[in-house]
């Protein structure tokens, strides 16, 4: 029985959605060909019918992972209704988002790995970042809207990177915690309106 072009595409998307997945885990360089061929159930001979390197399975898993766990898609605190900045807050600055970078966003998971990868990689990140500013820029009522989505990006990317590096949870969870309140004592110190309540 032959083997399609629509199994191939299948394949080619489970080598991605795994190698998604190892990288927000393990990181760029943890990723390993042969393990993540092994995850997918396909031969690591095989891998190279699906990409023409591994730089190039990095970007395209990398581009991946970022549309699959920035801030306009965690929802690991269970939020619903309109999306706001206070709840944008709540789900990434939450210890769900913290304790599983498998499904969480990729720029706090990958961004030091990718500062020191090659140029095509940066790109995938740095075209991200532009978009990235822009959704939280959306939830923002300022007279510099980019300027504040930038800060807040910043502060809540770092926050939940250092959250992670911190083996004590209490300073973890305190690192969470000093982030939201400094993004809302801006957001307030600019007149911002983060939830229904403050219309």
């Amino acid at each position: 029985m032959g083997y399609s072009q629509a199994d191939k595409a299948k394949s080619r998307q489970r080598i991605l959605d795994a190698a998604a997945v190892q990288i927000r885990e393990l990181g760029l360089d943890g990723l390993s060909i042969a393990e993540l061929m092994k995850s997918a159930k396909l031969t690591h001979g095989g891998f190279y019918g699906h990409f023409d390197s591994r730089d190039q399975l990095i970007s395209e898993a990398l581009a991946k992972a970022l549309s699959e766990g920035g801030p306009e898609s965690v929802r690991l605190g269970g939020t619903s209704g309109p999306r706001t900045l206070k709840t944008l807050l709540n789900t990434y600055l939450s210890k769900a988002h913290r304790d599983d970078p498998s499904v969480g966003c990729a720029v706090a998971a990958l961004a030091g790995d990718v500062a020191r990868s090659d140029r095509k990689t940066r790109e995938v990140m740095t075209d991200y970042l532009s978009n990235y500013f822009d959704n939280v820029a959306d939830l923002l009522e300022d007279d510099h809207p980019d300027e504040s989505a930038i800060a807040i990006v910043c502060t809540m990317v770092g926050a939940v990177a250092l959250a992670r590096v911190a083996r004590d949870l209490s300073m973890s969870d305190k690192i969470l915690r000093a982030a939201q309140r400094s993004i809302l004592d801006l957001v307030e110190c600019r007149g911002q309106r983060t939830d229904d309540r403050a219309r």
